[in-house]
């Protein structure tokens, strides 16, 4: 299995790190060694909302190679969400099997036709703006709805990482990932 984190200028890192941190345990701790990461964005580098300057992996490939996509969120999606080169990149995430967001990632998720049909979620302040993009937006924590993971915001995104990992590991790997980030 192999994962792009799609990184952006003006997100918020704990979106992306909350997701990362347990996932990249799947493959270190070995309960998952063929587990394979990628960060990706339109730039070679990118700026987290505090100025944190953060080298990608690659920049702009065709997303379609990958299993899953994680989209986090902040400032920059509010922009990005009406940006056609942005979301022309992000559509070739298509056939992707699994896409998951974090806090307003699910913006750019919805501007890309990913959320149509589906239930989700975003940042609390941004339901409102969800709404055109989905079937339903949801005031939980974290929505599953099968193709498509949706999580609230920022602190979501450890909960999102840990779901996902009971999801590709099961229960009992997932269980010695959360001990090992004493969470």
């Amino acid at each position: 299995m192999t994962a792009a984190y799609i990184l952006f200028n003006d997100i918020t890192l704990l979106d992306f790190v909350g997701v990362y941190d347990p996932l990249s345990r799947l493959q270190s701790q070995g309960h998952l060694p063929d587990f394979s990461w990628d960060t990706c964005a339109l730039t070679p580098t990118i700026n987290d909302s505090f100025g944190l300057e953060i080298g990608v992996d690659h920049v702009c490939p065709n997303l379609s190679k990958y299993d899953l996509i994680v989209v986090p969120g902040d400032f920059g999606t509010r922009m990005l969400k009406d940006n056609p080169a942005f979301t022309a990149w992000l559509q070739t995430a298509t056939d992707v099997p699994l896409k998951a967001s974090v806090c307003t990632g699910a913006l750019l998720l919805g501007a890309a036709g990913f959320l149509k049909g589906h239930r989700a979620t975003t940042h609390f302040n941004e339901y409102k703006t969800l709404e055109p993009f989905c079937a339903e937006v949801v005031r939980e924590d974290l929505v599953d709805d099968g193709a498509v993971i949706t999580a609230g915001a920022v602190a979501s995104s450890l909960t999102l990482g840990l779901y996902l990992c009971e999801k590709f590991a099961g229960k009992e790997k997932t269980e010695a990932v959360r001990r090992s980030m004493a969470y």
